[in-house]
């Protein structure tokens, strides 16, 4: 039984809203008496409905600086008043604590992380070094050094392309330039490589190695202080969104040793400390897996990972970092993780099943945003992601114009929420 020490404080510094990794993490620690604190874009956020949320405090703006961090990070843990786990949510927010490491380890309980390395492996110009170093696959890429080149790589990579950004945490919401895109023409890697000239973040083009079944994979993980992987596993991307280069929005818990001897071998050879979140695409080809990008921080779908002894990697970072003992994994193969917003279609099928049977199983398909303990999130975000489309569709019915339908609106608040007991939340823990 986790026993619920000290606090958390969970930062975010993509405003997206709609972000339910964060929303899994409330949950995870919550549902085990923890005390959760959530930096973060607060206004029109499904997130912040949560019951498990303790306290919300003002995020660090998009495209802060590390001075900046600080002082937001030094306000909040002065509300904390006391230690807590400092556990970032996005790329943005562990580069910025792996900069500021020597200065958060006074306030914060934090992963003994190599100097630099959540940057390094964040860096997706970086990884093609990466993998030579330690043997593992990866795409084709190139990194164009002007527009013709961008034009001219559709004749060394084939098309269509894998458009990424080396820096993807740097670009302001609102540029309309996504992390990941499929492009199909030269042309369009041309306009891309134009559009993203000012954003401080280089174009990447990758080989695209073909979608399928069974292509698709990722893997998570915590490493202990020890070196020990713990709280994770691999899984099956069933759906994406957007399809083809996008967020999982279907996923299976599945039985992979060989991708798994292949993480391992990777921290080992980094000596990474902390949360990971690894995806894999395999080469149809030649049934090589190819690594395509390392996250040192949890993926959104973290959650389809709680085993049978209710470990995740956000309770076995909280566990080993107030120095309790981490239970041994109990693996759930089959287990399912589904995307309401993003996957309807079985999102509905899942509740369904769930409302005739009449039960809970670990087994059972973990939703992002509807938990039976926890309703005001999915009713939140069923009401706010409709808003949300309603504003897709009518702006594409008006003259184009720059695109900040993915902003969320409004300034930074700290509502203080009504806090279940201890009892209350240890109970469905």
């Amino acid at each position: 039984m986790l026993d619920p020490c000290v606090p958390v404080v969970l930062l975010r510094i993509d405003p997206n809203p709609f972000h339910h990794g964060t929303l899994g993490a409330v949950r995870s620690l919550g549902r085990c008496g923890v005390e959760v604190h959530v930096a973060a874009e607060a206004a029109g956020s499904p997130v912040t409905r949560s019951r498990y949320v303790t306290r919300t405090h003002p995020a660090p703006r998009p495209g802060a600086s590390p001075d900046e961090v600080l002082t937001v990070l030094r306000r909040t843990a002065a509300r904390v008043a006391r230690p807590a786990v400092l556990l970032p949510m996005d790329d943005a927010g562990a580069i910025a604590v792996s900069r500021l490491r020597p200065t958060l380890s006074e306030m914060f309980l934090l992963p003994e992380q190599p100097e630099h390395l959540a940057e390094y492996v964040a860096d997706k110009a970086r990884l093609p070094e990466l993998c030579r170093a330690v043997g593992i696959d990866h795409p084709r890429t190139l990194l164009p050094r002007d527009e013709h080149e961008a034009y001219t790589a559709a004749e060394d990579l084939g098309l269509p392309l894998v458009a990424k950004w080396t820096h993807p945490w740097l670009l302001a919401p609102g540029s309309g330039l996504r992390s990941t895109s499929l492009i199909h023409t030269p042309q369009d890697a041309r306009d891309l490589y134009l559009k993203g000239a000012a954003t401080g973040s280089e174009l990447l083009l990758q080989q695209y190695l073909p979608a399928g079944p069974g292509c698709d994979w990722f893997f998570h993980g915590y490493v202990d202080r020890h070196g020990e992987l713990h709280g994770g596993g691999a899984g099956s991307k069933e759906a994406a969104w957007p399809r083809g280069a996008g967020l999982t929005s279907v996923g299976r818990w599945a039985a992979a040793p060989h991708l798994r001897a292949t993480v391992e071998h990777l921290v080992e050879a980094l000596e990474y400390r902390g949360i990971f979140d690894i995806d894999f695409r395999v080469d149809a080809a030649t049934g090589r897996y190819h690594l395509l990008d390392f996250n040192p921080r949890p993926g959104a779908q973290f959650r389809l990972f709680a085993d049978g002894n209710g470990l995740d990697v956000v309770r076995a970072q909280y566990l080993d970092l107030t120095r309790q003992p981490l239970p041994a994994g109990r693996a759930l193969p089959g287990r399912a993780f589904i995307v309401e917003n993003y996957a309807p279609l079985p999102a509905l099928r899942a509740l369904l099943a769930s409302a005739l049977l009449d039960r809970r199983d670990s087994t059972d398909p973990e939703l992002a945003w509807h938990a039976r303990d926890d309703i005001r999130p999915g009713r939140a975000m069923a009401a706010g992601w409709s808003r949300h489309a309603a504003r897709r569709l009518l702006s594409r019915a008006r003259p184009p114009r720059a695109d900040t339908s993915g902003a969320a609106s409004g300034g930074p608040t700290e509502p203080v929420t009504a806090v279940p007991t201890t009892a209350d939340r240890k109970a469905s823990c």
